[in-house]
């Protein structure tokens, strides 16, 4: 009976799926001496828990699938391309004093029993002492071959520090697999790691470079090789383009799931936040050198069931965020919203253009001085979800929007000032300094408006503002020693405006009013 439902599961995982069967180089696998490999692939993971009420997503539901399948295929890994430690709002969290930083999610993927990862550019939102601290608290492997550690002794591999051992990060690891009848082989991965994040103590060297070398080396020690990735699809294309004979490429950084091929490359990415896995089947023909590849797209649904091992130790972590919650709101997981259309939250949106989400958030600063302002702006760089919240819209969801949270200031300030901090704001695309904004834009000839009536220099504006902003670290010059601001208002810790995230809530439960 247990054999007929580990069958019957799997057999539901590879139904309705987005399918690429390819035979790599070009012929099919006959004969016996064939070796099967199951790789499952997650990329871009900020969340522990399933979200959207439990609807879908969840590391423990991954872990069951990947268990399940290993149970009938012994040779199953667990690959995960980058982006896992941060952002996240039980990451924003303190124990002991102490910020999380991405504790919970080497402590979920230790429980996985994880295979591999490579670096994500968030990796590097840490400090180069968190990270330090997240690389020894995992018992997996990374692997970079173009990321190194800058230190006072010259640029390093970084290293995994346990108690009786270091261990450098590789430019490629090596896995052995072996089938019922006793026959081995060896297969390589290599990772590489876009530079989007430049910190001092980070050396990203050429992404193509360093990915044809470790292939170069990798292929020495094994009968193929396949990339483990966090760069951007026309990089995964271009790494193809420059390595003919690597099959698959397992990518990380877009959000969303695609399948793609570059020549015979096959390139996959799943849906962030695990929404949907990439299970991909290979068999391995001993005899003929023949490697098919069949890769499957896996939906993470509520209709998954979990590890009860994973499951535990992420419930450890979402207890803690749920006590912390309710010591700013009564019910977390109260529905305040729904959303018909996806609410984009993303990083690259809202660090360069204006967004439905940069809207919400500002318009929500406004109603929390009543709307008696003449506009409201918050940097793009707090958005820290990086997601599309659509359907039922919680108050933890919020939090997870703006999990470094902070107040709402009303600010008195002259027109050319602010005009200037809006002209900066504008010419930060692409950085957390971008602005998003409410009641403020340019007219055809280029002047900003507040509302429908040019910015006069002379004029004073009352805007909403939220704290980080007014600190300087964004915009330079906006502190509140600049003599054009002429008034400053705190909120006290009763009114709507003392967090910006209670006045989301509020905005939005005004709304069903």
């Amino acid at each position: 009976m247990r054999n007929f439902l580990l069958l019957a599961f799997v057999a539901y995982l590879f139904s309705s799926c987005e399918v690429l069967q390819q035979v790599y180089p070009e012929d099919p696998i006959k004969g016996a001496g064939a070796i099967t490999l199951k790789f499952v692939q997650i990329n871009d993971v900020y969340e522990i828990a399933p979200l959207n009420g439990g609807e879908y997503g969840g590391l423990a539901r991954v872990a069951h699938i990947r268990d399940s399948i290993k149970e009938k295929f012994p040779n199953t890994y667990l690959f995960l391309a980058g982006d896992f430690l941060n952002p996240s709002l039980i990451g924003t969290l303190k124990v002991d004093g102490e910020r999380i930083n991405g504790k919970q999610m080497i402590a979920v993927l230790n429980a996985m029993d994880i295979d591999l990862v490579t670096f994500g550019n968030h990796e590097f939102d840490l400090s180069e002492q968190d990270l330090q601290k997240r690389l020894n608290e995992s018992n997996f492997t990374w692997t970079t071959a173009n990321v190194r550690h800058v230190t006072e002794k010259g640029i390093v591999p970084f290293t995994t520090k346990w108690e009786y051992s270091t261990v450098p990060t590789s430019d490629f690891s090596t896995f052995n697999a072996i089938d019922a009848d006793g026959n081995k082989m060896k297969f390589g991965v290599f990772g590489v790691t876009l530079p989007a994040n430049p910190k001092d103590y980070v050396s990203y060297g050429d992404i193509y470079e360093n990915a044809v070398r470790a292939y170069d080396l990798a292929i020495q020690k094994s009968d193929f090789v396949v990339g483990l990735t966090h760069v951007s699809i026309e990089e995964d294309k271009e790494i193809a383009k420059r390595l003919r004979s690597l099959p698959l490429i397992m990518g990380g950084h877009e959000h969303y799931n695609m399948l793609e091929k570059e020549g015979r490359t096959i390139i996959t990415k799943a849906d962030a936040n695990a929404k949907s896995v990439y299970v991909h089947t290979l068999i391995y023909n001993l005899r003929t050198k023949y490697l098919h590849i069949n890769s499957e797209l896996v939906m993470v649904t509520d209709k998954i069931a979990s590890s009860a091992k994973v499951e535990r130790v992420v419930n450890k972590w979402t207890d803690l965020v749920n006590e912390k919650l309710k010591e700013v709101v009564e019910n977390p997981e109260e529905v305040i919203y729904r959303a018909t259309a996806p609410i984009d939250g993303t990083d690259t949106a809202n660090r360069s253009k204006q967004t439905n989400m940069g809207e919400l958030i500002t318009r929500s600063m406004s109603f929390a001085y009543n709307d008696k302002v003449d506009g409201a702006l918050v940097n793009g760089g707090s958005i820290r979800i990086d997601d599309r919240l659509v359907g039922d819209i919680t108050s933890t969801d919020i939090f997870r929007v703006l999990p470094f949270g902070g107040s709402v200031l009303k600010v008195d300030l002259k027109g050319s000032l602010l005009k200037q901090i809006l002209d900066y704001g504008k010419s930060q695309s692409g950085e957390g300094a971008y602005l998003q904004r409410y009641k403020f834009s340019q007219n055809e000839n280029g002047d900003w408006q507040a509302g429908e009536k040019t910015i006069s220099d002379k004029k004073t504006y009352t805007v909403a503002f939220s704290d980080f902003l007014l600190k300087g670290l964004d915009i330079p010059f906006l502190t509140p020693e600049n003599k054009d601001i002429l008034k400053i208002y705190t909120p006290k810790e009763t009114e709507t405006a003392a967090d910006i995230r209670k006045a989301i809530i509020l905005y939005l439960n005004s709304l069903k009013k």
